[in-house]
């Protein structure tokens, strides 16, 4: 599986946008939903969501080079269930809800996109003689977990 991109991708986008959620939750919430964030235990909860984003942009920096091994593809297929998630929540939000921040609709098919290259990835990395529960033939010997 050629996931370095990939995960590069991935990295920067949640990296950028949990550093955003972390040190200014009501400016991010506002450009991404419209409403603003209502007291402390909101913005509190914004922070947390901010500290697990910017945790899986290193998670995914941290194996960009390891996208071939089994944890690697485990990422790959978190960041799947990952981002399809987010692009269903924040299409009910925009349309179930009437959300209407100026990033609320970019962000939809940016999550949709980012989810079908995980898929496509994975079924790379299968249809490349890489069934679930085996080393990769793609990564380097010294770069293959033990």
């Amino acid at each position: 599986m050629k996931s370095r991109a990939l995960l590069t991708v991935i990295a920067a986008v949640e990296a950028s946008a949990g550093l955003a959620l972390a040190i200014a939750p009501p400016a991010t919430a506002h450009l991404l939903l419209g409403p603003p964030l209502e007291g402390p235990a909101a913005l509190m909860l914004a922070r947390v969501a901010g500290s697990a984003l910017l945790t899986l942009g290193i998670a995914c920096w941290a194996a960009r080079a390891d996208g071939g091994s089994r944890a690697g593809r485990g990422l790959v297929a978190a960041m799947l269930l990952y981002n399809a998630a987010v692009a269903a929540l924040l299409a009910y939000a925009g349309a179930a809800l009437a959300m209407d921040g100026v990033a609320l609709w970019p962000c939809v098919p940016l999550h949709a996109a980012i989810a079908a290259w995980c898929g496509v990835a994975l079924r790379g990395a299968r249809s490349a003689g890489c069934p679930a529960g085996h080393r990769s033939s793609i990564a380097p010997p010294d770069q293959v977990d033990r």
